[in-house]
C-alpha cells in the first residue's frame, strides 16, 4: 500500500455507505485495546457524514480512517471524536492526517467554540499536544448532559458513573481559540516600518 494513494476528505452523503464498516472498526479497537471507546450505530456516523461533520480516509474505494466533529453546549464547545484507522494502515501517519483535517473542519465550522477531545489513546494524546490541546479537568469540558450520555455505550461507564465523571479513564485536552498566539508578523513589517519612520522624520510629523 501506498501512502500517496491516501486521499483524507471532508464527509458528505456520498460516503454514508461506509457507516458499517467504521463502527466495525470501532468495535474491534475497542476489543483491541481493552480500553472504552464508546460504540456509535451506523445511523449516528451516516448522520455525521451525511451532516458535513466528518472526515473520511479513503485509498481509492476503500475506507481506511474516519473521524468526526459534534457541537455541544449551544455551540461553545467542539467534540472531535471516533478516531479510528484500519490496523492495515497504522504507522503510516495517517492518524494525523484525520486528525490535522478534523481539526481544520471543526475551525471552520465553528470557529469561536473550544475544541475538546476525551481519550484513553497515548498517541492520541501525543497528537493532541503537538496541535495545541492542553491536559484539563472533566469541570473544564462542556457540562451537556447529552454529550455525557453518549459515553454510556463505553465499555468503562460503570467506573464514570460510580465517581461521578471525576475519575473516568479518559483524559480530557481541550485547545481554546482565544488563547491561539498573535499571527505572525508578515515579512515586509520591518520595512514598512522603516518607510513610515521615514515619512515621518520628512514631514516633520509626530
Amino acid at each position: 500500500m501506498n501512502n500517496n494513494t491516501i486521499s483524507v476528505v471532508f464527509a458528505d452523503s456520498s460516503h454514508a455507505h461506509y457507516a458499517p464498516r467504521i463502527c466495525d472498526l470501532i468495535y474491534e479497537s475497542a476489543l483491541q485495546r481493552g480500553t472504552g471507546i464508546a460504540k456509535r450505530s451506523p445511523e449516528y456516523i451516516a448522520a455525521k457524514m451525511t451532516g458535513g461533520k466528518a472526515v473520511v480516509a479513503l485509498d481509492g474505494e476503500k475506507l481506511v480512517g474516519f473521524s468526526y466533529i459534534e457541537c455541544w453546549g449551544h455551540g461553545d464547545f467542539v467534540a472531535t471524536s471516533g478516531l479510528i484507522v484500519d490496523p492495515e494502515y497504522r504507522h503510516m501517519g495517517l492518524a494525523e492526517q484525520i486528525k490535522r483535517r478534523t481539526f481544520e473542519l471543526a475551525r471552520r465550522r465553528f470557529p469561536y467554540a473550544k475544541l475538546f477531545s476525551i481519550t484513553t489513546s497515548l498517541p492520541v494524546m501525543k497528537l493532541n499536544s503537538r496541535m495545541g490541546y492542553v491536559p484539563v479537568t472533566f469541570s473544564e469540558l462542556t457540562e451537556d448532559e447529552e454529550f455525557w450520555r453518549g459515553c454510556e455505550g463505553c465499555c468503562n461507564y460503570d467506573i464514570l458513573q460510580r465517581n461521578n465523571r471525576r475519575m473516568c479513564l479518559c483524559t480530557g485536552m481541550l485547545y481554546d481559540p482565544a488563547k491561539e498566539p498573535p499571527a505572525k508578523q508578515s515579512r515586509l513589517a520591518p520595512y514598512r516600518m522603516f518607510f513610515r519612520n521615514k515619512v515621518k522624520k520628512l514631514f516633520h510629523l509626530k
